[in-house]
């Protein structure tokens, strides 16, 4: 089937020339259920009307309602509502704890950082970068007594010749 007038009805429509007889030519053309595929992107165009749904209307006594609402005087009673001194500086209480938290944080993040001397008796020694001096586990390794029993020992004879040399003298 040759569709060329629906095809110059078209150019014609979207140049803006057809008459609305025109337009409802094409409406009619496309709301039939064989449609050629060439043409059938312009189906939705055509068929608006018929799959919408109808959408409200304003009654004719739409002005007048609007129109008395309008004249009728109303008066406007507004309360006023007291606000008291903590509702006002809310905001400013609010800007100083927060001012307070990041300077405590500030502060918090220099001190874990920052390098420490040994002298310093606010850190313990586990967070200093330098050794702590105290009793050293060592000391009590039964090893390391026996050692040192041993050293003991050996120097009482050294001491006792040296002081027999001494007296000697």
């Amino acid at each position: 089937m040759d569709y060329k007038y629906i095809n110059q009805l078209l150019e014609r429509y979207w140049n803006g020339e057809t008459s609305l007889e025109e337009e409802q030519i094409l409406r009619s053309f496309f709301s039939q259920i064989c449609v050629p595929e060439e043409l059938a992107k312009y189906r939705p165009l055509f068929n608006y009307e018929q799959t919408e749904t109808k959408t409200d209307r304003l009654g004719d006594d739409f002005d007048e309602r609007i129109m008395s609402m309008i004249d009728e005087p109303h008066e406007i009673k507004v309360k006023a509502q007291p606000i008291h001194i903590s509702q006002r500086f809310a905001p400013l209480f609010k800007a100083a704890a927060m001012v307070a938290i990041v300077l405590t944080l500030t502060q918090a993040a220099q001190f874990s950082f920052q390098s420490h001397d040994a002298g310093n008796t606010a850190m313990p020694g586990s967070y200093s970068s330098r050794p702590v001096q105290g009793v050293s586990v060592a000391l009590n390794d039964s090893a390391h007594l026996d050692s040192m029993k041993k050293a003991a020992m050996e120097a009482v004879p050294q001491q006792m010749e040296q002081h027999d040399i001494s007296m000697l003298k």
